[in-house]
């Protein structure tokens, strides 16, 4: 007996890692952070037509594995992401993420990808847009702090949205900073690699901070934090773990993403729960203010949201339409009749 093929339903559009490089490359990597900044801009521009609820956590004493849902009311996304801090010392990511868009009129997905890779590029491309918006006008030097793997894609999305071109670099593990340094040696940054926080940030008009220990730390203390600058505080992103000193938040005007998110999550953990904030979203649209002074420390507390997620993987499907940098996946049973599912698996038997 011959078994029916696959209909054209069953398949879905996969992208594998190898294909996501190839695809980053085949765009160019600096290029690729310039359009998703975009992507993400326009949808936290029409961000009131999105279903948003915080992260879905599962937490444990080794790390924590969510899930990130949202519509925009034609098409849902989610991802799939763990943070586990002590992987990197069994020679494993500290995070790992898939994700998944579907059809919301049919629920039938239509891609499926990984998103190890596109969320450091997601990442990187938020703070940028962010920067882009609150940070001083004509800033060229960029602290990173923290070296690991989502420094070089934050130095390159700060160079390409922003127009960085000087990066002070330190991590309590030279070797980090060292790969960094190597990883961004064509890049045509200015890259200095610095023995301490206190000497990266030395005439830096924007610092980041990405470390990735799931505890309450003191990256930043308020000492080290002089009038007029911008921070992205991006590594605090889970109950119990933040990066900067509590009185740096009091100094500063603060803006998140999903309030109700990142008063859990994000160095704003640390507050009075009615502490106020500003979400980034009004500032793009106009209804809030960003930067208002010279002297003024604006704080950028990211902690990812599925939105961000939704324009990666929108973005990322938007690139398939040619036909490459994808494999079908046999993902969706699809009967010729749709009541006669157990007939389709019989039919299937050898």
């Amino acid at each position: 007996m011959t078994i029916p093929a696959p209909s054209k339903l069953a398949y879905v559009p996969f992208v594998s890692v190898d294909n996501m490089m190839k695809l980053v490359h085949h765009i160019g990597v600096e290029q690729v952070l310039a359009d998703l900044a975009r992507y993400i801009q326009d949808d936290f521009a029409r961000w009131e037509l999105f279903d948003k609820t915080p992260r879905v956590a599962s937490h444990s004493t080794e790390g924590v594995i969510e899930l990130m849902p949202t519509s925009d009311g034609q098409v849902y996304g989610f991802k799939y992401v763990n943070g586990h801090p002590a992987n990197m010392k069994k020679g494993l990511q500290t995070v790992t993420a898939f994700g998944l868009l579907a059809d919301v009129a049919s629920g039938y997905p239509v891609m499926l990808s990984e998103m190890t890779i596109l969320t450091a590029l997601r990442t990187a491309a938020t703070s940028a847009m962010v920067a882009k918006h609150l940070a001083p006008k004509g800033a060229k030097t960029l602290a990173m702090i923290g070296n690991g793997a989502q420094s070089e894609f934050q130095a390159l999305a700060m160079k390409t949205v922003c127009g960085i071109e000087n990066l002070r670099l330190y991590d309590i593990d030279p070797a980090a900073t060292a790969k960094c340094k190597a990883n961004l040696a064509d890049s045509g940054l200015n890259i200095a690699a610095c023995n301490s926080p206190e000497a990266a940030i030395e005439g830096a008009q924007i610092t980041t901070t990405c470390t990735a220990d799931k505890q309450y730390a003191t990256i930043l203390t308020d000492n080290m934090v002089g009038a007029g600058v911008h921070i992205n505080a991006i590594g605090g992103d889970c109950p119990g773990k933040t990066e900067l000193h509590r009185d740096i938040l009091l100094r500063s005007d603060i803006f998140v993403e999903f309030p109700e998110q990142t008063r859990i999550e994000g160095e704003i953990q640390q507050l009075d729960a009615d502490h106020p904030v500003t979400e980034i979203w009004q500032v793009i649209n106009g209804i809030a203010k960003g930067r208002t002074s010279d002297a003024q420390i604006t704080l950028f507390d990211g902690v990812g949201f599925a939105i961000e997620d939704f324009s990666a993987l929108r973005y990322v499907h938007d690139q398939l339409q040619d036909g490459n940098f994808y494999q079908d996946l046999d993902m969706v049973a699809d009967p010729d009749d749709p009541r006669d599912l157990f007939g389709m698996l019989q039919r299937a038997k050898r």
